[in-house]
């Protein structure tokens, strides 16, 4: 019944709600959604306004959906993202006008919204309309917000709850079954370096008997020791000539 009043509500504020609702975006990209980012299709065609309307994403928890003050001005201490979501239950960040979110779509251009990308200024106070990193998985809800200056004119239906991926711990990760054990993992290490060690110690001899080799065929023997013999010279005297 409260969802029934919602758009009486709105109007009774002259607040224009559109039907449209937020939702995933269904291009074939990794990582819609990560432990801390979500990707969501851009709202083309949603708003007709004039083009000096300033878009925002409100990112809030279920529980603050209901009671979510549209009012509420961006980067406000109630809508920081520093404190979201320990005191602060919604906050409104990437903001931008119609200018970019135009009706014709260029063939094979991608039009989505990373929600979580900044990680700069997940910290930083001065930021507080940082689309900085989702501290949990959720779930979370989100909407569009048009704001001409200050004023609310138009928003549109919050989307269906989003929940973020959550790391596996390594003790869930199972190790048996189809998968190696850890005893298997832990022996195959350890065979695969006795293996490194081997095979370095056989190039090491290899290299080393390699040396002895060269070295061995480069000597050369000792040449033989050449003896000269003696010889005794005669002298020879002149004999006296024969007589005749």
């Amino acid at each position: 019944m409260f969802l029934l009043l919602l758009p009486l509500l709105a109007m009774a504020h002259g607040l224009d709600v559109r039907p449209y609702k937020p939702k995933l975006s269904t291009a074939s990209l990794g990582g819609l959604t990560t432990s801390s980012t979500f990707t969501l299709e851009q709202p083309r065609c949603v708003f007709n306004l004039q083009e000096d309307v300033v878009i925002w994403l409100v990112v809030a928890v279920p529980k603050a959906v209901p009671s979510f003050n549209n009012s509420v001005m961006p980067g406000s201490p109630k809508t920081a993202f520093q404190k979201f979501p320990t005191s602060v239950f919604a906050y409104m960040t990437l903001n931008t006008t119609l200018l970019n979110y135009p009706c014709h779509k260029p063939p094979r251009e991608i039009t989505v919204l990373r929600v979580g990308s900044e990680t700069s200024c997940a910290k930083d106070n001065t930021r507080p309309t940082c689309n900085g990193p989702l501290p949990g998985p959720g779930p979370y809800q989100v909407k569009f917000l048009a704001l001409n200056d200050s004023n609310p004119v138009a928003e549109t239906a919050w989307s269906d709850p989003i929940t973020l991926r959550t790391a596996r711990q390594l003790s869930s990760i199972p190790t048996t079954g189809s998968g190696r054990s850890a005893g298997m993992i832990a022996l195959t290490s350890i065979l695969s370096i006795l293996f490194a060690i081997l095979l370095a110690s056989l190039v090491a001899m290899l290299v080393f008997c390699g040396s002895n080799a060269y070295s061995g065929s480069s000597s050369f023997s000792k040449p033989e020791a050449v003896t000269v013999q003696r010889y005794n010279t005669h002298h020879v005297y002149n004999q006296p000539a024969a007589r005749l």
